[in-house]
């Protein structure tokens, strides 16, 4: 999966026909295209970095393994500790930004052929404000909801018979990837310390960005569409602006949306639609970051709540610059055709493990991942022999894609 712009597979797709009111039935269904992306690094004017350009100042370590599925030798880079060679605990400084989206145009109508009609108005999506449409108080604001999650807060993580630890959920799950040389030690790799910053506010044109209301398709609250390509250079200069509150290329912004998804050009042709997040990096040293929805209106399933930046989070652990090789794989989870990078949210998208239940009695959703061993191939060096978190996959890929 890749953007900005070589986006790869197309993930869930859903039928917005069968959300219409009984009056708007007659429309025929357009089938909404929803996905998470990676941007690789780029420098500051755009190009994008080979590997080799990408001075990491995250702490990483690099691995290197032949792939049983075609013989051949792999090398790449994840955040943490070498697992094959002692490991040990990473701690890696996140910030939390709240993006305030502030749109100007409405949509009011949907052609046959998937495009939005739209009218002036202005919708706010705020992940701060409680929301009593989307969610039942006290766990009603976007930003409580994610600091709380799993995704930040320890939680007890087992999958299968194998108790990995009370963590969190990346963390979990990266102890679990690398189980046959990390069981009994104290590896780990931990979004820490964790400090949110404060609401940045951003108005968008209707050229740039639009809401569809929820009335039009039957949603409990709005949906905002932005154009990816105004939001990434934004999202670039923000992380530049904010290196005076902490944010650096050895630490990783995440800058939260709520109810707000993004296309790959004009926000009013749902056929461009919707990227729900994406973990990218500029510049060099590389800057990595993720901007990420926390979504509730209930148009994309089981895609909610956490489960993006479940995805987004893991495969910045997994992927940080988005160019760690593969063996092609593909025909699964979002991947439609063949990709060859170590994506492990992709593979599985739509795919959740158990709903966990956190402190704050909310129940979250985090999606499942594919585990190192699926990518490279079998033995499994994972627990249980697993080649996901929740065994959804009980094989490697298998042959090389074609």
């Amino acid at each position: 999966m890749k953007m900005f712009f070589r986006v790869l597979g197309l993930c869930l797709l859903f039928q917005l026909g069968a959300t219409l009111s009984a009056q708007q039935k007659p429309v025929p269904k357009v089938r909404l295209k929803a996905h998470v992306a990676v941007a690789p690094a780029r420098d500051h004017n755009g190009r994008i970095l080979s590997p080799a350009e990408v001075s990491a100042t995250l702490p990483v370590f690099t691995y290197n393994v032949t792939s049983s599925r075609d013989g051949n030798n792999y090398t790449g880079v994840m955040v943490g500790q070498d697992p094959f060679n002692g490991g040990g605990t990473t701690n890696v400084p996140t910030q939390i930004v709240p993006l305030i989206i502030t749109t100007d145009s409405v949509a009011y109508k949907l052609s046959s052929s998937g495009v939005l009609s739209t009218k002036q108005g202005t919708t706010k999506f705020d992940p701060t404000a409680p929301d009593s449409n989307c969610m039942a108080a006290p766990n009603n604001v976007a930003l409580s909801l994610a600091q709380q999650s799993p995704i930040f807060q320890a939680n007890n993580f087992k999958f299968g018979h194998t108790a990995v630890g009370k963590t969190q959920y990346l963390d979990a799950y990266q102890r679990a990837n690398f189980w046959q040389s990390v069981q009994g030690t104290n590896y780990h790799t931990l979004l820490s310390p964790v400090k949110t910053l404060a609401p940045i506010s951003l108005d968008l044109s209707g050229n740039n960005s639009l809401a569809i209301s929820a009335a039009l398709f039957g949603s409990c609250g709005p949906l905002g569409i932005v154009d990816i390509n105004t939001l990434f250079p934004i999202l670039v200069s923000l992380t530049q602006s904010l290196a005076p509150q902490g944010v650096s290329p050895s630490t990783f912004p995440i800058f939260l949306l709520y109810n707000v998804v993004m296309s790959e050009g004009n926000p009013a042709n749902l056929n461009l639609c919707c990227v729900l997040g994406f973990h990218g990096a500029s510049g060099s040293p590389a800057q990595t970051f993720s901007p990420i929805d926390f979504d509730t209106t209930g148009l994309f399933g089981g895609i909610e709540d956490t489960s993006i930046m479940a995805h987004e989070v893991g495969e910045w652990m997994d992927d940080p610059f988005g160019n760690n090789p593969t063996p092609l794989w593909g025909h699964t989870g979002q991947v439609g055709g063949c990709q060859g990078n170590l994506e492990n949210g992709d593979p599985l998208t739509g795919t959740n493990i158990p709903v966990v239940k956190g402190a704050n009695g909310f129940n979250y959703h985090l999606q499942e991942l594919a585990f190192f061993s699926w990518f490279y191939g079998a033995p499994s060096i994972a627990a249980n022999g697993w080649f996901s978190d929740n065994n959804t996959f009980t094989t490697d890929a298998g042959p090389v894609c074609q």
